[in-house]
């Protein structure tokens, strides 16, 4: 494997499904990484690895110091504690350090953290399968400066790039594909039961529809699930909830009025909130239908 990363000390912040496969892949590229997570166990696993792990945030943003430190969290809020917070990365980050943002963070608060440091919005698609095979989608946002900074990190651990423009771009690109994406699941599982509910074996039902229109990815993967009723987490529900709210919130702001966004959220809300099955798989969205 080629390293073109070799020898850069990069620091990685969240070490969840999709954050310990995009560090692991970061340190086979030949970068020096060094983690922190908020539970030891996976950062214990990173240093076995060969990653060396960080005591604080602040230790670890002057460790890094002009480079790059990657973060991998999943709420707004959390994001925000962690880099700018009491006990920060801020107590610690040299002023031309760069942020890459790989999660699903609020658009006008990416915008607002973009005033402040050089921040790369950089929210992924493909999933825990993407990352572990270092094939993410990967939609970006930020000054064409940061992102030329940030291209060895993308190319390390995704394959489809693309720089949308300024910051929050990325955030808005990752909500518009969220949009397809929990829309689709509902129409899938309704799709697979109202097959079910007629007699007629989903199995067959989605083998049959993946030749044809409905093909998509959410089809042969979540179809598979939703037929088999597997739905151990991989994407759990309560993020595509998380996802669903932001979602609604930036139509909110630009003035989209969007009925099945409406009802796609009551969907997601009455899953994990009123059914409990927020831990789930989001392709458990099926069980609605059940």
């Amino acid at each position: 494997m080629e390293k073109p990363l070799l020898g850069t000390k990069i620091g990685f912040v969240g070490l969840g499904n999709m954050g310990r496969a995009n560090a692991r892949h970061l340190h086979e590229h030949g970068a020096e990484v060094v983690v922190w997570n908020r539970s030891p166990e996976p950062a214990e696993a990173a240093v076995k690895l060969g990653m060396r792990r960080a005591a604080s945030l602040p230790e670890l943003a002057r460790e890094i110091g002009p480079g790059i430190i990657c973060i991998n969290l999943t709420m707004t809020e959390v994001v925000e504690q962690v880099v700018f917070g009491p006990g920060g990365l801020i107590e610690g980050l040299h002023p031309d350090a760069l942020i890459i943002d790989f999660g699903t963070t609020g658009v006008p608060q990416t915008k607002a953290f973009a005033k402040k440091v050089h921040w790369v919005d950089a929210p992924v698609s493909g999933g825990q399968v993407g990352a572990e095979a270092g094939n993410l989608t990967i939609m970006a946002g930020g000054s064409e400066a940061d992102f030329q900074r940030a291209l060895p990190v993308f190319q390390a651990v995704g394959k489809n790039i693309t720089h949308l423009g300024a910051s929050g771009s990325g955030q808005v690109t990752k909500l518009a594909n969220q949009l397809i994406v929990a829309q689709t699941i509902d129409a899938v599982a309704q799709a697979l039961r109202l097959a079910e509910l007629s007699g007629v074996d989903p199995a067959l039902v989605r083998q049959a529809l993946l030749g044809g229109f409905a093909e998509s990815r959410i089809l042969h993967l979540h179809g598979d699930r939703m037929v088999r009723r597997d739905f151990a987490p991989g994407g759990r529900a309560t993020l595509q909830l998380k996802d669903v709210r932001l979602m609604c919130e930036l139509a909110d702001s630009v003035g989209l009025d969007s009925p099945t966004l409406r009802n796609s959220r009551e969907q997601w809300e009455k899953f994990v909130h009123e059914k409990g099955h927020g831990d789930l798989d989001h392709s458990g969205l099926f069980r609605l239908y059940e």
